[in-house]
């Protein structure tokens, strides 16, 4: 811009701060052993289904084993993308952190579920018209076992992201820590542990295909609905596929740093335009993107009249938003700009 006289960039504060860490989430030890106690749990559950569902000859208990499995194996990568952020917190290759490795779990996770779906559906569509009789009492038994546990393990994780939820600790760049600091310009955000909120989804979702399982084996026993069992299985592929896609769409876009239409990319613009005289500072370059469950970095330029316009002053003024825990400011100065 040939009308500019100087551009002033900061990137961090002066003197001391200038050596921070960029570990912006800290994740939480109980949600990770919360993880890994019911991926154990849902793994022998599992193995105990689809033998059971093979031997009494049960698509729907077959179904329900399968769609286990692809629980166990996604609360498995939960488990491991909390010990992997953990273990490279302080590993310099990763400028933001390594939050996104469980962000990266739960859309593995949700991949892989899409191709469990359709094994699911493919293999009851086959029983439709190849049916074989079924051992509808020992079925539901197995079917009612799996239903507990599927409860147990959804009761661990709810816990865990309960106390997740009121135990989150960040750093910014600000100069003052959060300790679950609420002020509220940030409520209904709406950001969640996106890593825990796939395993918890995942015991949920089984827990509701163990209950197809159930009615879909006692109406066969009951009025000798056969072709309900199968039925009940591509009800279950169904569900399993539309939650794939949701949990795909939610962590992709984090992934692909799709964020500038969140609130807080909004709060940022008021900041800006409140930082000096109406219509002295325009924003000419904004972005925004996430770098923890509920906390984001930002990179911006401005242009203003206003002489003392730094970008310490917009630092100081974005620290109101707890959420903006890194900032990079560029401030352009007109020709002639004039102290505020």
């Amino acid at each position: 811009m040939q009308d500019l006289a100087q551009a002033h960039i900061a990137h961090a504060h002066i003197g001391d701060e200038l050596a921070h860490d960029h570990i912006f989430d800290k994740g939480s030890n109980k949600a990770e052993r919360g993880t890994r106690m019911v991926m154990w749990i849902t793994l022998a559950m599992m193995v105990i289904e689809i033998a059971a569902g093979w031997w009494l000859n049960s698509m729907a208990l077959l179904a329900d084993g399968w769609h286990m499995s692809s629980h166990a194996l996604a609360i498995g990568l939960s488990a491991f993308a909390y010990a992997a952020a953990r273990k490279y917190a302080q590993d310099p290759r990763f400028a933001f952190g390594t939050w996104k490795i469980e962000i990266l779990a739960g859309f593995t996770s949700a991949v892989f579920l899409l191709g469990i779906a359709a094994l699911m559906a493919f293999s009851s569509i086959e029983r439709i018209f190849a049916p074989q009789p079924i051992h509808y009492r020992d079925a539901i038994v197995i079917a009612i076992i799996g239903l507990v546990v599927n409860v147990v393990c959804a009761s661990i994780l709810g816990h865990a992201h309960h106390d997740h939820g009121h135990g989150h600790h960040g750093h910014d760049h600000h100069g003052h820590d959060h300790h679950g600091h609420d002020h509220g310009h940030d409520r209904g955000h709406g950001h969640h542990d996106l890593n825990l909120k796939s395993a918890y989804v995942h015991v949920i979702a089984d827990a509701a295909t163990s209950v197809l399982a159930i009615a879909a084996l006692a109406g066969g026993w009951a009025f000798g609905w056969s072709w309900l069992d199968p039925v009940m299985g591509i009800v279950g592929a169904v569900l399993v596929a539309v939650w794939a896609k949701n949990l795909i769409v939610e962590t992709g876009k984090v992934l692909l740093d799709r964020e500038m239409d969140a609130p807080v990319v909004e709060e940022i613009r008021e900041v800006v335009a409140g930082a000096s005289a109406p219509g002295a500072t325009r924003l000419v370059d904004l972005h925004v993107w996430r770098v923890g469950k509920q906390f984001y970095s930002c990179a911006m330029s401005v242009v203003t009249n206003d002489a003392a316009l730094t970008p310490a002053r917009l630092r100081e003024q974005l620290g109101v938003h707890e959420e903006i825990v890194h900032s990079t400011i560029e401030v352009h100065y007109r020709q002639g700009a004039q102290r505020g």
